[in-house]
């Protein structure tokens, strides 16, 4: 019940994000996007054995961490969560790839480390890109931009509605998980054979649930697409998108870190 309640209130905390009243949150979404987009393929494009290139990227969502006033605690822990699953993709790397590709001193590294060192650091860059921009732009005004930028208006309805029925499952679950545990005694009813009821109830009582929405949403005149905000893509998105995309471009054509090493090593010479 509390992992469900905990998931559920984590859930809603982006959201809770989404709206502060920053520069950053008062950006046209648009702008938002394309330069999270940019940046998503920036970093995919490196090769597998690119890392030190990758470690400058990290100042994208560590400014706009700081202009958004987001928790950065909260950033870093949705990061761990994924880094995990990235580093099984790459953990078999260095069983495969034995040849050294990097001497420190008497220590050589085999290219397989270094390969899946890339990965993960791809992963925690594109996943902390992802989180901030739903916290300071909100799920649905990304959707609404996107329809806006030319995706299917159908397809941008669907993302919206997927978003807001996982709060559906969750609260239903959460109500279903505290009745379970109410009604049991000790062990009594909480082993693995009444999980097919549980979830057999779990998936009719949101079905129920999801067509009262869907009838409240039909009364209250909705006709399959958004409602037109009144965000304008102006100087300051302009400035905010062209800026980054800038950045991006020069760190992707040369690397960031060899530039800084080369020039500190300069000035102590």
């Amino acid at each position: 019940m509390a992992t469900i309640d905990g998931a559920l209130l984590d859930f809603k905390r982006l959201d809770q994000l989404a709206a502060g009243d920053t520069a950053v949150h008062r950006l046209d979404p648009r702008a938002k996007v394309l330069a999270t987009l940019a940046f998503i393929v920036s970093v995919v494009s490196f090769g597998k054995y690119e890392l030190s290139a990758l470690i400058p990227f990290f100042i994208f969502p560590a400014v706009l961490i700081g202009l958004g006033d987001l928790p950065a605690g909260y950033i870093l822990r949705k990061i761990a969560l994924i880094c995990p699953f990235a580093f099984v993709v790459g953990m078999f790397n260095p069983v495969f790839d034995r040849g050294a590709l990097v001497h420190l001193g008497p220590l050589a590294i085999s290219g397989g480390w270094i390969s899946c060192a890339s990965i993960v650091t791809r992963a925690a860059l594109t996943v902390s890109a992802a989180v901030i921009l739903v916290a300071v732009t909100g799920f649905p005004a990304i959707c609404r931009a996107m329809e806006r930028l030319g995706m299917p208006a159908a397809f941008a309805v669907q993302l919206v509605f997927l978003y807001r029925y996982i709060f559906v499952l969750t609260e239903e679950g959460g109500r279903a998980s505290r009745a379970r545990e109410l009604r049991s005694f000790g062990k009594k009813g909480r082993g693995m054979t009444s999980y097919a009821s549980l979830l057999g109830h779990l998936l009719l009582r949101t079905w129920m649930r999801a067509e009262r929405i869907h009838m409240a949403m039909l009364a209250r005149g909705f006709t399959g697409t958004f409602a037109r905000d009144a965000a304008r893509f102006g100087a300051a998105e302009l400035f905010f998108l062209t800026s980054w995309c800038a950045l991006f471009v020069t760190l992707r054509l040369h690397n960031g870190a060899e530039l800084l090493g080369s020039l500190v090593t300069g000035l102590f010479r």
